[in-house]
C-alpha cells in the first residue's frame, strides 16, 4: 500500500513535514511559511541546564512548537497520539496507509539507518512522514534527504520508541480539518509580532538580552573556568546553531525568505529590506560560527580572541535588536 506523495527537501525537518502534509492536502505552503507562521526564530541560554558537561544554548522553540502555532494560526487541526504499545502504534500507522493518509511521525536519530554516521546522535524530535508499506519496509520522506528513503518495519520501530528526553512514544500526526478559506495577511502579521516579543523579551536568557549574557560570558571563561573547557562551551555554541537542525543562521535565512514571500502577500515593501538585512545578520552568525571553530581547533592566531568572539555576538545581537523593532513597527 502506498499513497501518491510528493517528496520536497527542506532545511529543517518540522518545518518540511509540515509543508509537505499540507501540500498533499492542496495548500501551497513553503518551508519559511511554516517556520515564519511558527514564530520560529528564537534564541536561549539555559546556564543551569547542562547538555553534553556545557550549558544549554537554543536557536529555536521547543520540538513541536513551531508546527503547532502555524496550524494554530491558520485553523488546520492536526490529530496526535502518542502509544504505549508498539503493536497499536503500528497498526494505527497502517490503517492510515490503507485509507491513503500519509502520516507525519516523531523519531529518534539515532537509529536512523539511512543517515550517514557522522549525523546519528542521541535526539528524539526528529520529524519524517510515511506514505507507503510493503511486506518488508516502509516508505519514508524524511525532509532533510534529497530523495525518498525507507526503513524495515524493525528499523521503524526501533526510532518510533528510542528512549532517553522527548522519547517519541510512536507519535504520529495527520491534518483532519483544513478550512475553505485562510486568512493570509493575518496569521503571518501575527507571527511577526509573536516573534518580535520573544527576540525582545525583557527576560536576562532569552532572545537578544540572552545573546548578550552568552557574549559578556565568553569573555570571562578562560579565567573562570579554564581554556580546555572554554572551548567545549564554544564548540557545543556552533554545534547548536550549525548541526542541530539549520540553527541560528542557517533559520536565519528561512526566516529572511519567509518576510521576502510575507512582502508579496502583505504588499509591504519595508519587508523586503528587512528581509535582506536578516540575510546579512544570517552572514554574521556563520561567520562567528567560522571564528569559533577556529578557536575550538586551535588554528586561530586572532589576539585576545575570546574578547574579540565576544564583541561579535554583542554587535550581532546589537543588530538583531534593531532589526526586531523595525520589523515590529513594519507590520
Amino acid at each position: 500500500m502506498q499513497v501518491e506523495f510528493k517528496h520536497q527537501q527542506a532545511a529543517h525537518c518540522e518545518n518540511g513535514v509540515a509543508s509537505n502534509l499540507l501540500k498533499h492536502q492542496g495548500i501551497e505552503i513553503s518551508e519559511p511559511m511554516v517556520f515564519g507562521l511558527g514564530s520560529g526564530l528564537f534564541f536561549v541560554y539555559l546556564p543551569f541546564l547542562k547538555v553534553n558537561f556545557s550549558p544549554a544554548f537554543s536557536y529555536r522553540p521547543m520540538p513541536g512548537w513551531i508546527f503547532k502555532r502555524m496550524a494554530k494560526l491558520l485553523g488546520i487541526k492536526f490529530k496526535r497520539q502518542k502509544f504505549n504499545s508498539p503493536e497499536k502504534a503500528q497498526q494505527t500507522l497502517d490503517k492510515n496507509l490503507t485509507e491513503n493518509i500519509p502520516t507525519g511521525l516523531q523519531v529518534g536519530v539515532y537509529g536512523l539507518s539511512y543517515f550517514p554516521e557522522e549525523y546519528r546522535f542521541h535526539f528524539n524530535a526528529h520529524n519524517l512522514v510515511v506514505y507507503g508499506k510493503d511486506d518488508k519496509q516502509y516508505q519514508i520522506s524524511d525532509p532533510v534527504m534529497q530523495f525518498p528513503t525507507s526503513l524495515t518495519h524493525k528499523e521503524l520501530e526501533k526510532v518510533r520508541f528510542a528512549k532517553g528526553a522527548l522519547a517519541p512514544k510512536g507519535h504520529l500526526y495527520y491534518p483532519i480539518y483544513i478550512p475553505e478559506e485562510i486568512n493570509w495577511e493575518k496569521a503571518i502579521k501575527k507571527a511577526i509580532k509573536k516573534n518580535c516579543r520573544d527576540m525582545l523579551a525583557p527576560v536576562p536568557i532569552i532572545g537578544v538580552n540572552g545573546m548578550r549574557m552568552v557574549a559578556k560570558n565568553i569573555k570571562k571563561w578562560p579565567k573562570k573556568i579554564g581554556v580546555p573547557k572554554t572551548n567545549h562551551y564554544l564548540g557545543q555554541l556552533i554545534r547548536m546553531q550549525e548541526e542541530i537542525g539549520t540553527g541560528g543562521g542557517g533559520f536565519r535565512f528561512i526566516y529572511a525568505a519567509f518576510l521576502q514571500e510575507s512582502a508579496e502577500i502583505l504588499k509591504n515593501n519595508k519587508l523586503k529590506e528587512l528581509s535582506e538585512e536578516m540575510t546579512q545578520i544570517g552572514d554574521m552568525w556563520r561567520d562567528f560560527a567560522v571564528q569559533i571553530a577556529r578557536v575550538y581547533k586551535k588554528r586561530s592566531n586572532q589576539e585576545d580572541v575570546y574578547q574579540y568572539l565576544s564583541d561579535k555576538m554583542l554587535e550581532i545581537a546589537d543588530r538583531e535588536e534593531a532589526f526586531f523593532k523595525q520589523l515590529k513597527k513594519a507590520v
